[in-house]
């Protein structure tokens, strides 16, 4: 059966909610909806977040900062309920003009500065503490090649794909195959790149696959949308490799844990203000590290 054609407007108008999981906090406008401040915490560095793959990425790279000792960056992690509207309080507004998870504060300066784009978190704590981005040269360059890649390629994957496939309030055949033809495409891409070198800029772990991973390694895993067989992620061997690779390490499972309210009840940890807060049950699964 074709899906059923829809004649655009002369003018798009804002006249009915769009269905699916999140109509209730889809909007055509920007600002806040209601006063409310942002909690602030003991440490230099306050984010505000939940646990999706673009929140996931900057937990994974706190975790692995404070896993190397860099004292300095302890963090308190405040959960926003995105299903909630939390984002559009006038605190986080300001945080994050965009009104999109996560936002960060840096107080560890003399003037608060607000850090907010996942990519650009990323980028702002790696040349802080000097991990995880090369400071010069080719490999800098290749490092910040794949981390725009990402930037520009998971909206195909979650607001395309991901949408369309497991959140709409209808199934239509044209844009589930359109996105996930290029999901498979992306994969592909990184497939071929893997086949070369153990992380995708290369012989070292990096912010690159810090934020790749959340979105296409979960994907991989089975933890995205409930579509690896759909996909046939098990296909794509060496993407699967780095993304197995990179699950072990245990500073990504204290990341994927940080602001997460949903799943199993085990791996959720709503708040993070210090690393005594992972349960002894999840402490006795990550080891020492």
């Amino acid at each position: 059966m074709s899906d059923p054609t829809y004649t655009p407007p002369a003018k798009w108008t804002w006249d009915s909610e769009s269905g699916g999981q999140f109509a209730s906090i889809n909007r055509p406008i920007a600002g806040a909806t209601r006063d409310q401040d942002l909690p602030v915490g003991k440490h230099p560095f306050q984010l505000y977040s939940l646990a999706t793959p673009n929140g996931v990425k900057v937990t994974m790279m706190f975790e692995e900062l404070l896993a190397l000792g860099e004292t300095g960056a302890e963090y308190d992690a405040w959960l926003v309920n995105i299903g909630e509207g939390a984002q559009f309080g006038s605190g986080f507004v300001d945080a994050n003009p965009n009104s999109k998870i996560p936002a960060l504060v840096d107080h560890s300066g003399d003037t608060p500065l607000r850090v907010f784009e996942s990519g650009s978190i990323l980028i702002h704590l790696a040349e802080k503490f000097g991990h995880f981005l090369p400071a010069s040269g080719p490999m800098r360059t290749e490092t910040l090649n794949w981390l725009m890649w990402q930037m520009g390629s998971a909206p195909f994957l979650g607001g395309g794909f991901g949408h369309f496939y497991a959140y709409a309030p209808e199934k239509y055949e044209y844009p589930i195959n359109r996105y996930a033809m290029e999901s498979k495409r992306q994969l592909d891409v990184l497939d071929r790149e893997l086949a070369e070198r153990p992380f995708i800029a290369g012989d070292d772990y990096s912010i690159a696959d810090m934020a790749i991973w959340p979105w296409y390694g979960q994907l991989c895993l089975g933890r995205l949308y409930s579509a690896a067989e759909f996909l046939d992620v098990q296909s794509y061997k060496n993407v699967m490799a780095w993304a197995e690779k990179i699950d072990a390490r245990p500073a990504t499972l204290r990341g994927r844990m940080v602001n997460r309210s949903f799943g199993e009840p085990e791996m959720q940890l709503h708040e993070r203000h210090d690393a005594s807060d992972f349960d002894t049950q999840t402490q006795d699964k990550i080891g020492d590290a």
